[in-house]
């Protein structure tokens, strides 16, 4: 495989890998990703760190294997996304709903409220949201999301009301942070997540991100990012 350059090797090494997960449900290793990027398994490890460096992966922390590509986690979560005969985790109700938007079909998204609650399914069918009527809470300010992403995934949680996200807040001592209505939150989610299968795919830079965040009414203190050159 020849690569132009690293940004090209990053966007085919997302693509592959988001590709991978969506057919089959499980990423593949080094040695098979090896295979299908005809690449020597030295300089795919080299690619994944890189990719994992620009926050386009999450690698184990003790070996280059994957552990979540946003939005698919390739460990047991508190989200099952369904469609058909196929099903992944999800890192969190944001990357849940990622995933629909990239299966692009009916999807039921199987979670409990607040990770703790009564089991509940959320159904999008033909493109809309069925229960539209819950809540999406996140407790970790975006600009802090990267200092451990799979703590911020694990917190942003589905609830049936605003009294229950208060409640889940004093019994876990957590911060209240931004609530969303999950129908309205889903729009900005096929936003977000819409270009994560192109094969030109590269992360969204800050200022694309807030624009973003912008654009679908997501503001105040948790949406707030600081100006950089680097990615989001």
């Amino acid at each position: 495989m020849v690569v132009a350059n690293p940004e090209t090797l990053n966007a085919t090494l997302h693509y592959t890998l988001i590709r991978h997960i969506l057919d089959h449900g499980y990423a593949p290793d080094t040695q098979e990703l090896s295979r299908i990027l005809d690449l020597p398994e030295e300089a795919t490890v080299s690619a994944l760190k890189r990719l994992a460096e620009d926050h386009g992966v999450v690698l184990h922390p003790q070996q280059p294997d994957i552990w979540a590509i946003h939005p698919f986690s390739l460990a047991p979560t508190a989200f099952w996304v369904r469609s058909g005969d196929r099903a992944w985790w999800g890192n969190c109700g944001w990357c849940s709903l990622g995933i629909a938007a990239l299966v692009a079909e009916d999807v039921t998204i199987s979670t409990s409220f607040g990770a703790e609650g009564r089991p509940v399914d959320l159904h999008i069918r033909s493109g809309r949201m069925i229960e539209d009527n819950y809540l999406i809470h996140f407790p970790v300010p975006m600009r802090k999301c990267w200092d451990n992403v799979v703590y911020a995934c694990s917190n942003m949680l589905i609830f049936e009301n605003e009294a229950a996200v208060d409640a889940w807040c004093r019994r876990h001592r957590m911060p209240k942070g931004d609530i969303q209505p999950l129908s309205q939150f889903w729009e900005f989610a096929k936003e977000w997540y819409g270009k994560h299968l192109d094969p030109h795919w590269r992360k969204w830079t800050s200022e694309e991100a807030r624009a973003l965040f912008h654009r679908h009414g997501l503001g105040g203190d948790t949406w707030e990012i600081p100006s950089s050159k680097g990615r989001f």
